[in-house]
């Protein structure tokens, strides 16, 4: 089972990793690019669309990293697993408390500065789901030492 969550935990991080980099430098800095009378449109159609993408993914990492933290695959260090949750934990607190409110702010009414402190304070998820995928090729790395891929 931890096998499974292992490839499941890396393709999952892996597809948030090009999300949040396709976030990162094309999308946010494009918010700031619309005026007022679509910025509001925009923003509220990136909430609802985004939640098409992510949710999937989101939840696979969530549920696999826990799998993970309970039944680590043989051969990986302890705490990589661990890693790895303290980074979703990094990633998905600084949407809650960052992304979210910008977000909403954003849908309330047209205001550049805000889309550039999104573009800002969008980098700890960039760096973090960026990380994550580090810790899981390094987990597979191990791993594949007792089973090959």
């Amino acid at each position: 089972m931890s096998d499974i969550a292992l490839l499941a935990n890396t393709i999952a991080t892996c597809v948030m990793v090009g999300v949040i980099w396709f976030v990162q430098v094309v999308h946010y800095p494009l918010l700031s690019q619309f005026g007022a009378a679509q910025s509001t449109q925009v923003a509220q159609e990136h909430q609802r669309r985004t939640g098409w993408v992510v949710g999937i993914p989101i939840a696979v990492e969530g549920i696999s990293t826990l799998v993970l933290l309970a039944d680590r695959p043989a051969g990986v260090a302890i705490y990589l697993p661990w890693v790895g949750a303290i980074l979703l934990a990094v990633a998905l607190g600084s949407t809650m408390l960052l992304s979210v409110p910008l977000h909403s702010r954003m849908v309330a009414a047209h205001d550049d500065t805000v889309a550039r402190k999104l573009v800002r304070t969008n980098w700890p998820r960039t760096i973090a789901w960026s990380a994550r995928a580090i810790v899981c090729v390094a987990m597979i790395l191990q791993a594949r030492a007792i089973w090959p891929l």
